[in-house]
């Protein structure tokens, strides 16, 4: 891991400051991504690629409002059991291809039916599809889903291009409908857009070149950013938010997020599951869990930027439920150990080579020792983090999430027998159940009672562990004007300028 560091380093220190005109943007990213597909990326990060490459149904603003984007205008029917959707007229792929309701039937159902897609689960009470016409569509559901416009704002509701996706492998060649179009990826170096000309808002759109740079150092992103070989570098290090606001060329943008960060815990998949002790008894899941001190992570890796996070749900989340607020309690985690018959037990713990998540699980390794965990740390690159995971191969893996305007994408996903995302194998019927139920209301209190129900069964089997919410911040070069941040962490760039 020092070896790459280094070499990141040296790497980072030859990029000229001078490359980069006024008409190009270069964006520092904390990992790479996995793949060029909506419809099989797992990462965070390829969302905040994404979105200036592919236009989604539905967007967000910075307060949480959803808002037009491929849809101008959408209406719920038949006792909310179908929502039908106007598409804008005005809208072409970057092979020139149209954006149709043909365009937009054709993405939902390979979001349905694709093998491999982990999409799946997002959009499952979606039925049928129907062509009202051109320019309209409608979504016929199975059963009432408040969360599906939250699904459409998102991964769901990003749309490729269908001829693109139907010549085979389409990370190859994507074709997607965004403001910048595909030119090349180089895998752990850079991923670079050009601009669309024919985009439909393509004036608002300032920046002839996007060059997406992942950068696993945060102290590395940074020292480009003050060299002026980066314009913006995303997820800052907390405690590096003074260095930037004492440096006259750059900035600090920030937002409150609305995704969290913490641990999976394999329990049923794969070799992981097979080694792991932790796996056959909850009574260590929670142990472990108790013995960690949300609050001293947030002091002293988060310097106060982080939020303690015993669940999946924010408190500006309308499903927010203080009872399950976790404290740390070293002696009933001691106790818990000693009731399922160990003295010590073993567990290992998967996380990026960052260094903020080398500080966190340091930390988390020695808070559990003192409990009764004896944790062993595996750092590696993020790719071949969420390969482990897909594979089971893993006792226990960091595992985040953005976070979305509706709980509902928060956790279900991770957690329902058949959610896509759901790598710790757990399965409760009481989960699905209860999920299903906030999914068929739209009254947020009977909603926030339907979450309750999961987040008791949670905090009993313990599939994964909560440990901070998510903030995003972002340094900034004082050329760069009007770059906002949002609460899902991605980069909107309409309106965004650099001065030369």
């Amino acid at each position: 891991m020092r070896k790459f560091h280094i070499t990141k380093v040296l790497a980072a220190l030859l990029l000229s400051a001078s490359a980069a005109q006024a008409a190009d943007l270069r964006i520092g990213l904390q990992d790479d991504i996995d793949i060029i597909d909506p419809d099989r990326s797992r990462a965070f990060v390829n969302r905040i690629v994404f979105t200036s490459f592919c236009d989604t149904l539905i967007d967000i603003d910075q307060n949480m409002n959803y808002v037009p984007r491929l849809a101008t205008e959408w209406s719920w029917g038949d006792g909310n059991k179908s929502l039908t959707m106007k598409i804008r007229d005005d809208a072409t792929f970057h092979d020139g291809t149209p954006v149709n309701a043909e365009a937009i039937k054709y993405n939902l159902e390979r979001s349905k039916n694709l093998e491999g897609s982990l999409r799946r689960s997002e959009i499952a009470a979606v039925d049928t599809v129907d062509v009202v016409d051109e320019h309209t569509v409608k979504l016929n559901l199975s059963r009432p889903d408040s969360t599906l416009i939250s699904q459409l704002s998102g991964w769901a509701g990003m749309i490729i291009s269908p001829a693109a996706a139907e010549k085979g492998d389409f990370s190859k060649e994507p074709a997607c409908s965004g403001p910048y179009k595909f030119v090349e990826r180089v895998q752990n170096d850079k991923i670079v857009f050009d601009k669309y000309e024919n985009y439909w808002n393509a004036d608002q759109y300032h920046f002839d070149r996007l060059t997406f740079m992942p950068i696993p150092d945060a102290t590395v992103r940074m020292a480009n950013l003050r060299a002026g070989s980066l314009d913006v570098i995303e997820r800052m290090s907390p405690t590096d938010i003074e260095i930037i606001e004492g440096d006259k060329e750059s900035s600090i943008v920030k937002a409150d997020g609305l995704g969290y960060q913490g641990f999976m815990i394999n329990l049923t998949k794969g070799s992981g599951a097979e080694k792991s002790t932790i796996a056959k008894d909850a009574r260590l899941r929670q142990a472990l869990s108790i013995s960690i001190d949300r609050n001293v992570i947030a002091e002293v890796v988060g310097a106060n930027a982080f939020l303690p996070a015993s669940m999946p749900f924010p408190p500006t989340s309308f499903a927010y439920d203080e009872r399950f607020e976790i404290k740390r309690d070293v002696e009933k985690a001691r106790a818990l150990i000693k009731e399922a018959g160990f003295d010590r037990v073993p567990v290992e713990i998967q996380f990026t080579n960052t260094t903020q998540q080398q500080q966190i699980y340091e930390l988390v390794q020695a808070m559990a020792a003192e409990a009764g965990f004896d944790v062993s740390l595996r750092a590696v690159e993020f790719t071949g983090l969420q390969a482990s995971m897909k594979e089971g191969n893993f006792q226990a893996s960091q595992a985040g999430w953005a976070g979305r305007v509706d709980p509902d994408g928060n956790i279900a996903h991770y957690i329902m027998c058949k959610g896509t995302l759901n790598d710790s194998g757990f399965c409760s019927e009481k989960v699905d159940t209860a999920l299903q139920a906030a999914r068929e209301t739209t009254d947020t209190a009977e909603r926030k009672k339907h979450y309750a129900v999961v987040q008791e069964v949670l905090s009993e089997e313990v599939p994964q562990v909560f440990l901070y919410f998510q903030p995003w911040i972002y340094g900034v070069r004082n050329e760069v004007s009007n770059f906002r941040a949002y609460p899902d962490g991605m980069i909107r760039l309409d309106g965004v300028t650099k001065a030369n």
